[in-house]
């Protein structure tokens, strides 16, 4: 399909509404996303991702791996279209999908991660050094409780938005 005389801002608003009613575009599009953005994913970790974004399941419940690497495939061919090369590693310590000659994570990332560091306090890093395990356990699963929760309440408002007039 030639593009080239479809304007830029035209082709986003249609994948836009796309991405809204195809369950199929979201999952692909959310999956490039990902690999565009992180590096060393495995399957089960993106479909944990994707779930989390798209609802549980969002693969289907039956032959959901089938529709994973049909999806991959797909993704690949657009990886490949611009110019990428997508692959996947088995190296103990990094395993999952990559961008072959791609930095371990985007530049946009990496920013985002040097400015959330810069704002932690050293004083914040000594009392969790000194915090017991089960401590910090239990302090890193309310962060990712919370998280969820966040996620969940958004769905929430999301389906009650779309469901007025």
């Amino acid at each position: 399909m030639d593009t080239t005389s479809v304007p830029q801002k035209a082709l986003e608003t249609l994948l836009q509404d796309a991405l809204s009613r195809d369950p199929v575009t979201a999952r692909r599009t959310h999956l490039l996303k990902i690999l565009l953005h992180e590096r060393y994913l495995s399957r089960e970790q993106l479909v944990v991702r994707l779930d989390g974004l798209l609802g549980k399941n969002c693969f289907g419940k039956g032959a959901w791996e089938d529709t994973f690497y049909r999806d991959m495939r797909i993704v690949k061919k657009a990886l490949r279209a611009a110019g990428y090369r997508l692959k996947y590693s088995r190296k103990a310590g990094r395993p999952g999908y990559y961008i072959h000659q791609q930095p371990a994570i985007s530049d946009e990332l990496a920013e985002i991660l040097a400015h959330s560091v810069a704002e932690v306090d050293p004083a914040q890093i000594r009392i969790w050094r000194d915090m017991l395990p089960a401590k910090r356990f239990r302090l890193g699963c309310s962060v990712t409780d919370a998280a969820r929760q966040a996620v969940d309440t958004s769905q929430e408002l999301l389906d009650q938005a779309q469901r007025l007039p």
